[in-house]
């Protein structure tokens, strides 16, 4: 597996080992690859997931080339490296989610970054990933002897990129989540990673953005959860293109696709409008008078 490119520093999130590591090799240790923010004082973040169907990560277009747009627009970024299967299945990848936020929240004053402001951004398995630690997340153990454990999980906010989000068996699907949960899953395992069930008014906000045309992920993955967060009261917002295949990442400069090239802008506005990015000053150089009151 390549890292992505243009990380400043590496961060193993178990020094001592991971819970649950079969080995010291790469594909035993979590980490995070960390890209500061451009500019001064305290910053936002986001820690990417890449997908890879919990089999492989596409570390470069689902989280280097994120990661890098993200600090060049003030947002500390992470990409996350996750345990993958079938050597590691559910819930390691997801004590790797929860110790990279725990992780970057103990580190806040360290890192630049605001406590309260800690996001996800996850693509397709890692979209998954993602909205699991939004919908499944502790206060942390005030007694810890390991300080990072002492941070909550909780995500601030959560971007879900054409992300895997139920098992419901009216919606149609190639793959069930097999590196995960294994061929032949329990119904409790399959209801607890079918995430629009576990969605409640502690969800944090939510971005979704899915393709009518996604052969991989119905798009009624996003609708579903769209749906459970609404009815839970959950601040969102929802974008379906009508094109587009599976695995666009952040859809820049994809001469067959120029409508989704305005993706990165909607995320963007979705960010300024809750605080969690702040707009360059180019735009705002435009806005009228009023419009900055």
């Amino acid at each position: 597996m390549k890292p992505p490119t243009g990380w400043a520093r590496t961060v193993v999130l178990w020094p001592k080992g991971a819970p649950g590591a079969l080995g010291a090799s790469e594909g035993d240790i979590p980490r995070l690859y960390v890209y500061p923010a451009a500019g001064e004082g305290v910053h936002s973040a986001v820690i990417v997931l890449p997908g890879g169907g919990y089999s492989n990560l596409a570390t470069e277009k689902e989280g280097g080339t994120e990661a890098r747009w993200l600090s060049q627009h003030g947002v500390t970024a992470f990409v996350l490296i996750y345990r993958l299967g079938p050597r590691y299945g559910y819930p390691l990848p997801m004590q790797d989610g929860a110790r990279a936020i725990r992780y970057v929240r103990s580190h806040a004053t360290e890192l630049g970054v605001s406590k309260d402001k800690i996001g996800l951004w996850g693509f397709s398995a890692g979209g998954h990933l993602a909205a699991y630690l939004a919908t499944t997340h502790d206060a942390g153990e005030k007694n810890a002897t390991d300080p990072v454990d002492r941070a909550s999980d909780r995500p601030d906010f959560a971007i879900l990129s054409y992300a895997r989000l139920t098992l419901d068996p009216e919606i149609p699907r190639k793959t069930s989540l097999e590196y995960l949960i294994g061929r032949h899953p329990t119904q409790a395992l399959v209801d607890s990673v079918s995430l629009d069930r576990h969605v409640t008014s502690d969800t944090p906000p939510c971005f979704l953005f899915a393709t009518s045309a996604d052969p991989q992920v119905d798009s009624r993955n996003s609708t579903a959860f769209y749906d459970a967060l609404k009815r839970a009261g959950v601040p969102a917002e929802l974008h379906i293109f009508e094109r587009g295949g599976h695995g666009v990442g952040m859809a820049q400069r994809l001469s067959n696709l120029p409508e989704l090239e305005i993706y990165t802008t909607l995320i963007a506005n979705w960010m300024e409008m809750h605080g969690w990015m702040t707009p360059a000053p180019e735009e705002t150089a435009n806005l009228p008078k009023q419009a900055l009151r």
